[in-house]
């Protein structure tokens, strides 16, 4: 998301970019296309850069029919806990110490 603060400490890359929106819908299920849409990325660029957020274990794949692939933040990862700290503390040092869920 280009102006967020991940964008201003890291620059402009489309695997942030994908990051940064699955962080900030951590309890949502999405598809690329979906992804795609939201972040203003092409369909093949978010499919490129999710692959090494799913070898992580950052996010879970669920197939829904034969081509569709839906994901979610995976929340019980540590890493991924540690990435969802990171970003709300991050966003309340920009906030004046205001709480974000």
């Amino acid at each position: 998301m280009p102006g967020s603060i991940l964008d201003k400490i890291f620059g402009n890359t489309a695997q942030l970019i994908v990051l940064e929106y699955l962080l900030n819908n951590k309890d949502n299920d999405t598809y690329l296309s979906g992804i795609a849409a939201e972040t203003g990325l092409s369909h093949s660029t978010v499919s490129r850069v999710i692959e090494p957020l799913l070898e992580l274990k950052i996010i879970k794949e669920t197939p829904l029919g034969k081509q569709i692939r839906v994901f979610r933040l995976n929340n019980d990862n540590e890493l991924t806990k540690y990435l969802l700290k990171f970003n709300n503390d991050l966003k309340n040092m920009m906030n004046g110490g205001k709480k974000h869920e």
